[in-house]
């Protein structure tokens, strides 16, 4: 696009950080809150053209006006959009380094089957988000998914992104990456976020074995086999993965609506249990179940369980050892999760203030996780802890009775909680479990 400007807005420019066919982007900086941007600027030849122009500014502002209705940790964050002149730019997270996932995927590059399935995982989070909120992506592939310096995800481009409550913005027609489209997609048929789950199927897939699951010489070939045809089998290719992961990847590219997954929290549930069976495949024993059932039986928690509900616990809950200073949770982070704690010790901190220390048989963070709110403290260990973690993936599969007696377990201990509040300054009761520090404080 020529001379790199110095400033767009209020933003400073940096330096550019890669530039396409339709876009430059840049990294920026917002000296009023001190913090790095990435900058993506329209190509203004591409605007004035007669035929691409007016489709790609409507692409542009989609993305500005679809992104900035989501706020989740999965999901690229666009702060602003603006123009200046001629330049039409979005003001969005920037993401050190510059990775992608697809530089995972071909043969000489795989990441480990435990680290695929986290990061698809991830990003079935992330969707499942975004489809609360009535959007479709409609463009997930690899090159869409950004990766941090830490290898989290983020998804990325809704520039096509399409609202099931459509409005006059919505970019309409066949959009979208050919090797990613699903079959619905590719008939223009009326698409749901199913569509979304195909595409990440594909990712997945590509992920584990190098390579894409359909190939064609030619587009009208690819059609063909996407419409009509099944993948080779992951296992063709890779071996050191579990037996249920061929089967989410069958699930998730089912060309019937009706077996491919309804949605992206039962993906990512599977993903769970695939990432539980990973470890025995890692090992090459079975964790020693009996003895984790011993351990939850004594736990004052899981009193009211039924032995068959604590073998469901045992097979879909995180089993999780961390030593002294681990830091479990983060006040002020997102809850998806809850814990059990098994063995150990962990403290209870507010604003670098210790609250309350919670042993074995005590639960946290489930008071920000079923309202759906941040965190409100934090959670040391003291020792050397272990712990059942619960995610919402794993608790919307479960059982109806295992909901339930956990509802009815954390209703019990907001009522012990609140009767300790009430007992005197110390909230002190002989021959009950309190926590006399801090009465009804929501740990996490």
């Amino acid at each position: 696009m020529g001379n790199m400007p110095e400033r767009l807005g209020k933003y400073e420019i940096v330096r550019e950080l890669g530039a396409g066919n339709m876009a430059t982007v840049y990294l920026g900086h917002d000296p009023f809150i001190s913090r790095d941007v990435a900058i993506k600027v329209a190509l203004p030849e591409i605007l004035k053209d007669r035929a691409l122009g007016p489709q790609f500014k409507r692409m542009f502002f989609n993305e500005a006006h679809i992104a900035g209705m989501l706020d989740n940790k999965y999901i690229l964050s666009v702060y602003d959009a603006g123009a200046e002149g001629d330049l039409f730019y979005l003001v969005m997270e920037y993401v050190s380094g510059g990775r992608t996932l697809k530089e995972y995927c071909t043969p000489g590059s795989l990441l480990p089957v435990p680290k695929v399935i986290e990061l698809i995982y991830k990003c079935c989070r992330g969707l499942a988000y975004a489809h609360s909120r009535n959007v479709i992506h409609r463009d997930i592939k690899p090159s869409n998914i950004l990766l941090t310096e830490d290898m989290d995800v983020r998804l990325a481009d809704f520039g096509i992104a399409q609202l099931l409550k459509g409005e006059d913005t919505q970019i309409v027609g066949l959009m979208g990456s050919p090797n990613y489209m699903s079959s619905e997609q590719l008939s223009e048929k009326p698409l749901t976020h199913q569509t979304d789950i195909y595409s990440l199927g594909i990712v997945l897939y590509e992920l584990l074995t190098g390579r894409a699951p359909f190939q064609a010489e030619t587009l009208p070939g690819l059609f063909q086999k996407i419409l009509y045809e099944e993948p080779p089998l992951v296992s063709n290719f890779r071996r050191d993965h579990p037996g249920l992961l061929e089967v989410i990847v069958k699930r998730a590219l089912a060309k019937n609506l009706a077996v491919r997954y309804a949605n992206a929290l039962d993906f990512a549930a599977d993903l769970s249990l695939a990432s539980k069976q990973q470890r025995v495949v890692v090992t090459g024993a079975e964790t020693d179940a009996r003895e984790k059932y011993g351990r939850l039986r004594k736990l004052k928690f899981f009193r009211d369980f039924l032995d068959a509900e604590v073998w469901e616990v045992i097979g879909t809950g995180g089993w999780r050892e961390v030593g002294t200073g681990a830091v479990i949770v983060t006040e002020g982070d997102i809850a998806d999760s809850f814990y059990i704690i098994v063995t150990g010790a962990v403290q209870v901190t507010q604003d670098g203030v210790a609250l309350t220390t919670l042993r074995p048989g005590d639960c946290f963070g489930e008071m920000a996780y079923f309202s759906g709110s941040k965190r409100s403290a934090s959670i040391v260990a003291i020792e050397d802890t272990s712990f059942v973690k619960i995610d919402s993936a794993v608790m919307e599969k479960s059982s109806t009775n295992c909901q339930l007696k956990f509802m009815k377990t954390f209703l019990s201990t907001l009522i012990e909680r609140l009767s300790g509040a009430g007992r005197g300054p110390a909230g002190k009761d002989q021959g009950a479990r309190k926590r006399p520090e801090t009465g009804p404080v929501s740990a996490g």
